[in-house]
């Protein structure tokens, strides 16, 4: 005859850890990565370069002080209307050159209360 037993038989269960998985980089995801690190360090240079341009009169070397007087753009005035107005005989086109380098524009763009440098060979 057979003898069948009936209960529980002792068991130990063991914790199964899965396999630990190590990152793998491709060539794409390192370019990826190497440009993400690179951004702030390329926006810091550009923001320096652009920036780098805009020179206050007074400071320009080759403008000594004494050398120019200050005009207050009103609203509605632009480069070449105050050339026109400054220098009435001179080509508008080389009035507004100069007064774009001694102020250190780099566009036509004036703002109403802006003070502007006027090189003193137009305000006489």
């Amino acid at each position: 005859m057979t003898t069948i037993a009936l209960g529980s038989a002792p068991t130990t269960m063991t914790a199964v850890r899965p396999a630990a998985t190590r990152l793998r980089l491709t060539a794409r995801g390192r370019a990826v990565l190497t440009a993400l690190a690179a951004l702030p360090a390329v926006l810091v240079i550009l923001g320096v370069i652009w920036g780098g341009g805009a020179a206050l009169a007074s400071l320009d070397p080759s403008a000594p002080s004494g050398t120019f007087e200050t005009v207050t753009v009103s609203a509605g005035d632009s480069l070449w209307s105050i050339a026109q107005e400054i220098a009435p005989d001179a080509d508008p086109r080389d009035v507004v050159a100069e007064i774009s380098r001694l102020n250190g524009l780099t566009g036509s763009v004036v703002s109403a209360g802006q003070q502007l440098a006027i090189p003193l060979a137009y305000t006489q």
